[in-house]
């Protein structure tokens, strides 16, 4: 079975790896503190949760999941994650990350840049547009009228393969809206942001999102 390594043990982070131990998978996890620091959620999680340290956490999980701040992407250790598939959970708070003029512009996007930075890794978009309780309360089972959809951007056909099972196996269907130069359709503040919304409803919603925030023009 896959070990999912997840570094970042907040809200989502934290709430993924109940969700991928639910559907079987070992999770290894690891926070910037240090992984005595999460004794209680691996005692929670139980047998098939171990907590690491961040590097231990690349070389260990065969996916690996990126849930940290925006301003801390470039702490994400490299070398270790060659050659596998990356899921990005981010956004972008400016009035926590601080500006980044590629973003303010429309010129980049959140995943874009975890892909620069992870050069041989295979970055995917994924769980950034929806709430960390909704992953383990707002699933259901396929062909459910009216079943849930989350998005994803990839340029690597292998990491939206992945991230579809995933997102199926967790009750969700799946909307990819093509390589990581269009995942700003599914980042904070366009209209599929954190919308609960079907597979109809979240391709529409990402057709008429915006590149740059109407008040950025202002």
């Amino acid at each position: 079975m896959t070990t999912i390594g997840i570094i970042g043990a907040g809200h989502i982070g934290s709430q993924l790896a109940r969700a991928f131990i639910g559907i079987g998978y070992d999770v290894v996890i690891a926070n910037s503190r240090g992984p005595e620091t999460l004794a209680d959620l691996v005692e929670e999680l139980g047998p098939k949760a171990r907590a690491a340290t961040v590097d231990e956490v690349a070389e260990q999980g065969d996916v690996v999941v990126v849930t940290v701040p925006l301003h801390a992407y470039r702490s994400i250790p490299v070398r270790p994650l060659l050659g596998k598939i990356v899921i990005d959970t981010n956004n972008y708070y400016w009035e926590r990350d601080g500006h980044i003029p590629a973003l303010d512009a429309g010129i980049a996007t959140t995943s874009g840049l975890l892909q620069e930075h992870l050069e041989g890794a295979k970055v995917v978009k994924a769980f950034n547009h929806l709430f960390a309780k909704d992953i383990t309360t707002t699933g259901s089972t396929a062909g459910t009228p009216g079943r849930r959809a989350l998005g994803t951007a990839s340029d690597y056909p292998e990491a939206i393969a992945f991230v579809t099972e995933l997102y199926d196996r967790l009750g969700f269907d799946t909307v990819s809206v093509g390589p990581l130069s269009e995942s700003w359709r599914l980042e904070r503040d366009r209209p599929a942001y954190v919308a609960r919304q079907d597979a109809s409803e979240l391709r529409e919603n990402v057709a008429k999102a915006f590149r740059v925030r109407p008040e950025d023009n202002a």
